[in-house]
């Protein structure tokens, strides 16, 4: 990117990601555990509402997922009347907020990376205990925050230029992008940091303000990084946080008339929902709503003969198994020619069956999956299958001595039918199934046989084949030789296809195009 707003940017580089096999680094993170422990546990936090903390009321517990018996902290359950006065204040902050320089902007989000940094373990600790997260996975989360504040401090200054046209010999005519109004930011708990803060800051980007309602089981996550922004420099009516039950936070947050857009991360569900009833005009409402929605996938990874097999399982294991499966964009189905199937299940089976048990906090390989009724949830897959396909590692739950949680074993299934559930519909899980293709031609059918396209892998040596999976593999990310998961803000624009949303590519050059509207301006000489 070139001219003056750019000025004084080194160039974008990805933040480096904690080595705790170094005892020094490993310690550190210890220590931020404790501390987070010493200093939020058992608090109560407050709502944000035209800039002012908001405390008081009736409020919920937030578990830790580790073991559900512990209270990790509180936050209010937001009333219909503080929804009211929450879009109320953003539609007001809006009127000038839209007005912002761009370099405001860029010059807040560059700063709360920097304050980022140096709070990163502190973050990571704290996801661990609302979500359950390892320090690895917790760790590559909140790099990816810091990666967010720089891309999208680029971002602002990129789109605020406009676009050339082409010119008339007796007017000036200019191309320009304005932002549209109160985005409602609606994220869910397997990224509680990236996610929501990857939507909020493309509308604050654009110039909206926003309204962030965070999942219930992982409500701090998202508050520390709004708090951040504030200290930052962020005007505090430009953000409303709110938390709460889906009754108040749900329906009429998204039916309200002077919400002007949706961001939306989740279940295809409640995605579905959500565009239904954003299609309806409200009275009062002055425009049609735009809904930017990411819904989950069903990922593959095709593996086909020529393929390294090492490599290819050790993908496989990362990505299907790294935060207990809980990512829309986990390996969930490996498809694989039938020369190699049975070597490579060999192989994937045995690095699975290496993977151990335990406390996220510990940094455990693998810890529980969110709360006991996902557990019950994925249990009745495991159970189902068990009955349509050959049960290979794991089909039973996981113990961690007397902690109660959603501890689930890593399990495999085989020769698994495509039109199973398991082949066909998300389970949200450490469930992996595996599936026999005639050929690599096949094994791309197969890949392609679902209504999600988030992410998918492919790994072969053939640059024939490569370049036949990179025009028909029907994902919006596609990774070749490596595994699916693992995006990089502004590297791997992020958003997939069909039934995986709406295509809106976090993270990617047209991202904050989602946020703007466009103006034409002639002007005669």
């Amino acid at each position: 990117m070139t001219g003056t707003l750019m000025e004084g940017f080194l160039p974008f580089e990805h933040e480096p990601y904690f080595n705790f096999g170094q005892e020094e680094i490993a310690a550190k993170q210890r220590e931020a555990y404790r501390t987070v422990r010493g200093k939020f546990l058992g608090k109560a936090f407050p709502l944000y509402i035209g800039g002012q903390r908001v405390e008081g009321g009736e409020t919920f517990a937030v578990r830790n997922p580790a073991d559900t018996r512990e209270v990790a902290w509180h936050f209010p359950k937001a009333t219909p009347e503080q929804l009211e006065q929450a879009i109320s204040a953003a539609k007001q902050a809006f009127g000038e907020w839209r007005f912002s320089d761009p370099m405001q902007r860029a010059t807040i989000f560059k700063r709360a990376a920097e304050l980022l940094r140096a709070r990163r373990m502190e973050l990571n600790a704290v996801m661990g205990l609302e979500n359950a997260k390892n320090w690895a996975e917790a760790d590559g989360e909140v790099a990816e925050c810091v990666d967010h504040f720089e891309v999208f401090a680029r971002e602002a200054l990129k789109w605020a230029q406009g676009k050339p046209v082409y010119p008339m010999p007796d007017e000036h005519v200019t191309t320009v992008y304005e932002p549209v109004g109160v985005v409602a930011v609606i994220s869910p708990w397997n990224f509680p940091a990236a996610i929501p803060l990857g939507m909020a800051l493309g509308a604050i980007a654009a110039g909206n303000t926003v309204v962030w309602k965070p999942a219930s089981e992982t409500p701090l996550s998202s508050l520390l990084l709004v708090e951040l922004l504030f200290e930052a420099g962020l005007p505090r009516n430009v953000i409303q946080f709110l938390t709460g039950p889906d009754d108040v936070l749900g329906d009429p947050l998204v039916d309200h008339k002077d919400i002007r857009m949706i961001a939306f991360t989740g279940s295809k569900e409640i995605g579905c929902r959500i565009m239904e009833r954003a299609a309806k005009v409200q009275p009062g409402q002055r425009w049609l709503k735009r809904v930017m929605a990411e819904m989950g996938g069903k990922d593959p990874t095709v593996v086909c003969a020529d393929a390294d097999l090492d490599d290819a399982a050790r993908g496989i294991v990362q990505a299907a198994f790294g935060y207990s499966g809980q990512k829309c964009s986990a390996c969930s189905r490996v498809i694989a020619e039938e020369s190699v199937y049975d070597e490579l299940l060999e192989k994937v089976a045995t690095l699975a069956g290496e993977i151990k048990v335990g406390l996220p906090e510990e940094n455990a390989a693998l810890g529980p999956v969110i709360h006991e009724g996902s557990a019950k949830r994925i249990m009745e897959y495991v159970e189902r299958g068990k009955g349509t396909a050959r049960l290979v590692l794991g089909g039973e739950r996981a113990q961690n001595g007397d902690r109660e949680g959603g501890y689930v074993q890593p399990t495999i299934f085989a020769d698994v039918d495509p039109r199973d559930p398991l082949f066909q519909e998300e389970i949200f899980g450490p469930v992996l199934s595996f599936t026999k293709a005639r050929d690599w031609r096949h094994a791309i059918e197969l890949a392609n046989d679902s209504e999600y396209g988030l992410t998918a892998a492919f790994y072969s040596r053939d640059p024939m084949k490569i370049n036949e999976a990179r025009r028909l593999i029907h994902v919006g990310n596609l990774y070749v030789n490596r595994k699916c998961t693992g995006a990089l803000s502004g590297t791997h624009a992020f958003g997939g296809y069909g039934m995986s949303g709406t295509n809106a590519k976090v993270g990617g050059p047209d991202y904050l195009f989602w946020f703007l509207q466009t103006k034409t301006v002639a002007q005669k000489y």
